[in-house]
């Protein structure tokens, strides 16, 4: 039976290697200034636009998608009695995965007979969207096996690293991941959190630095301890309109591991809308999760 695979746009991925390996997207929304949007892993979003406006006092908000949206997307699929592999952001950040449930219980019992598998990465942003890159590649080399790449996802999905650097703690105070308070002496004295993604899929404040230069250092004295090649997997580097910092990442992660592919992008407005701009971070293969 033919089989399709699917990511969403928490993932964040970009579009052109989505297209590459032919894997169909879940637009997430988000909504700024009043307007809804929904993120298209690049394709037509002006990244500068979106933080200078958060800079300019806008507060973006994310939202879930319902059932019908989930409905929508897959019964075509469950109709030409195609099985789905969905790889999606951590099913603990969001209540979205409970409106997905009830779609495609619904639809299973409407079409009995067609496989449907979601394999929780517990990670978001490039977190998530490295193990989707991965696992697609696995998915085509196999001709859209899904047991072959969820025993991939399995083995790999553990031993993806993250952290992030953020500029203020505002927009995580905002999103009820800080008190208020906390975040306000923080600013005041500079510190600057170190962020990654626990075992269980929930952000993480893993080290507080004192100041932009101790927090790059922190990030790059980890990835020289932690990154491990698997896979021939690239490092990824992202940041929310932080372009020096990104760039000086980069340099000194170049030097760590002269023989790795690189990618750079941007975080996209539903992760952004929570760390804020001037974040910036960087995502690899390696020793896996700590907390």
């Amino acid at each position: 039976m033919a089989a399709v695979y699917y990511c969403d746009t928490d993932c964040e991925l970009w579009y052109t290697r989505a297209e590459e390996q032919k894997i169909g997207v879940i637009k997430m929304p988000y909504t700024i200034d009043g307007k809804e949007y929904f993120y298209d892993l690049g394709r037509g979003m002006d990244f500068k636009d979106f933080y200078d406006r958060m800079r300019a006092g806008s507060t973006p908000t994310t939202s879930a998608l319902n059932a019908e949206d989930y409905k929508k997307i897959f019964e075509p699929h469950f109709k030409k009695g195609e099985d789905i592999l969905y790889v999606a952001f951590s099913s603990n950040m969001s209540a979205t995965f409970n409106s997905m449930n009830m779609a495609v219980k619904e639809l299973s019992a409407k079409y009995p007979g067609v496989r449907f598998e979601c394999f929780d990465t517990l990670s978001i942003c490039m977190g998530a969207g490295l193990p989707v890159y991965l696992g697609a590649k696995v998915f085509n080399a196999n001709g859209g096996d899904i047991d072959k790449t969820l025993e991939y996802l399995n083995n790999i999905n553990p031993q993806i690293c993250v952290l992030f650097a953020v500029d203020k703690l505002t927009y995580l105070a905002r999103g009820g991941r800080l008190s208020p308070a906390k975040a306000k002496i923080a600013n005041l004295f500079n510190v600057k959190p170190i962020l990654s993604v626990s075992k269980e899929g929930l952000i993480d404040v893993i080290s507080k630095q004192s100041g932009n230069k101790k927090a790059m250092s922190y990030i790059v004295e980890e990835f020289k301890a932690n990154y491990r090649d698997i896979d021939n997997a690239p490092i990824v580097i992202v940041s929310a309109d932080a372009d020096e910092a990104a760039a000086e990442l980069k340099k000194r992660v170049a030097e760590i591991a002269p023989a790795a592919e690189i990618w750079e992008q941007p975080v996209g407005p539903v992760i952004g809308a929570h760390c804020g701009p001037g974040t910036y971070g960087i995502i690899f293969t390696g020793t896996g999760r700590k907390s």
